[in-house]
């Protein structure tokens, strides 16, 4: 039984729920830039709860998403705030075994690879994101990937910095053998092959959703893993929506999600977290069972 590494969960909606600032399409961008001392405690609060990968709060710093909000010359301030926070959080907890994941999201809209760039004009944006990441990461996440032209896009520049590389796809909720584009799959995991990465995983789907889609991640090679959402559906959001547009789950407690999680740990997982919606309190259940059942 091989032990796991564990992830954070998702910080732009539990930052907004600690925020006293009016929520914008900017997300976590908003509060990077103005309470960073929020992303710094709940980076913290995740170390304390078990996590040992912390990823920067970069997800909606994109230059595509700040050209939109009209916040472009924010792009390096943001990327360094975000750096600082996670740097000054692993410091606070003491604790020298936390790594630091760069972050590379899609660029314009999450689950919405039709309004996505070519693959060149990816490549040379996640270029430029690993540039800034790069001084503060240990490895690199190219995650909540949902299409096959994004996920090629965002590994080719991650694997470019010489750090190790975790490409994390995005599968429909309601189809859960493709991917949000509507590609299958099983020909994303086949495309992706030839991309010397060390782990692949499925994030901000719904755990049922990951857990479908199990055996064929169960196919590759290398390590697997999964951190899934906590939202009832993602139909209503679009580009420049704000999370508002979201609804929770109610039916997803630290307990219940530890059990969608528990299964992916018995069935060959070697990295697990949350993704949105999975906060503190869920990580630190999750965190326990590991222990009690010998995962870490």
């Amino acid at each position: 039984m091989g032990k796991i590494t564990l992830l954070d969960g998702g910080m732009g909606q539990e930052l907004l729920r600690r925020s006293s600032r009016v929520v914008t399409p900017m997300w976590s961008a908003d509060i990077m830039l103005n309470e960073p001392m929020l992303v710094r405690d709940l980076h913290r609060e995740f170390i304390d709860s078990g996590a040992r990968v912390i990823t920067l709060n970069t997800y909606t710093a994109t230059p595509q998403r700040l050209r939109r909000e009209n916040q472009f010359s924010q792009l390096k301030n943001l990327h360094q705030h975000a750096m600082n926070a996670a740097k000054e959080a692993i410091e606070l907890a003491q604790c020298n075994t936390v790594a630091i994941a760069g972050c590379l999201p899609p660029l314009v809209a999450s689950y919405r690879p039709d309004v996505s760039l070519s693959f060149e004009d990816s490549l040379a944006t996640y270029r430029q994101l690993v540039e800034l990441q790069a001084p503060a990461s240990d490895l690199f996440i190219c995650e909540t990937m949902s299409s096959i032209t994004e996920a090629r896009a965002a590994c080719t520049a991650a694997l470019e910095s010489g750090k190790p590389v975790w490409v994390a796809l995005t599968v429909s909720d309601e189809h859960p053998g493709q991917l949000r584009g509507g590609e299958s799959l099983v020909d994303a995991l086949l495309a992706l092959e030839s991309f010397d990465t060390q782990a692949t995983l499925l994030n901000c789907s719904q755990p049922e959703a990951i857990s479908a889609c199990w055996p064929f991640l169960k196919m590759k090679h290398h390590k697997i893993g999964a951190y899934a959402n906590g939202f009832l559906s993602v139909d209503s959001l679009y580009p420049g929506d704000t999370v508002e547009e979201l609804e929770v789950r109610q039916d997803m407690s630290p307990e219940q999600y530890a059990d969608h999680a528990m299964t992916w740990a018995k069935n060959g997982a070697s990295i697990i977290g949350g993704c949105c919606e999975i906060g503190p309190t869920h990580i630190k259940a999750l965190f326990n069972r590991l222990c009690s059942e010998g995962f870490i």
